[in-house]
C-alpha cells in the first residue's frame, strides 16, 4: 500500500515538473525576449525570433500580443498538445496566463510586442476563468 501511495505521487511530481520548471521568458531566453519597460501594472516586452527559431518551455502572466511582422507560429504546450497559428503584422490578442514553447514556422524574422498584464487586471482575469 505504501509503496503503491509513493508511486502515485512520483508520478503525479513527474507530470507537473515541466509546468513547475517553466519560468519568466526573459530569465530562460534573453535571445528572444528583452524587457522595453515595467511599472506596477505592466510589464512590455520586446519578442524577436529569426526565422524557425525556437525558444524553450517558459510562462507569461496574463498579456496582450500585438504581431508587428506576419507570421505563422507554433505553440506547443507542456501536457504536448501544439497550436499553430498565422497572423498579420497589426493583430492583438488576448493569452491568458500560461506555459508554453513558440516557435517561429516562418522564413521571415518575427516580432512581437507582448503587455504582460500586473496587480488587479492579471488577478481580475485569473478570478473570470474559474
Amino acid at each position: 500500500m505504501r509503496v503503491s501511495l509513493w508511486l502515485c505521487g512520483v508520478m503525479a511530481g513527474a507530470c507537473l515538473v515541466p509546468a513547475l520548471s517553466a519560468q519568466d521568458a526573459v530569465k530562460v531566453d534573453p535571445k528572444h525576449y528583452s524587457v522595453v519597460t515595467e511599472n506596477d501594472q505592466v510589464r512590455v516586452l520586446k519578442v524577436h525570433y529569426g526565422p524557425h527559431e525556437k525558444s524553450v518551455m517558459h510562462s507569461h502572466p496574463a498579456a496582450v500580443a500585438v504581431f508587428m511582422t506576419d507570421a505563422s507560429v507554433q505553440f506547443s504546450y507542456p501536457d504536448g498538445k501544439k497550436d499553430s497559428r498565422t497572423v498579420k503584422a497589426g493583430d492583438s490578442q488576448f493569452t491568458p496566463a500560461g506555459v508554453h514553447l513558440p516557435e517561429n514556422m516562418g522564413d521571415k524574422a518575427m516580432e512581437v510586442t507582448l503587455i504582460e498584464l500586473k496587480g488587479k487586471a492579471a488577478k481580475a482575469n485569473s478570478m473570470e476563468k474559474k
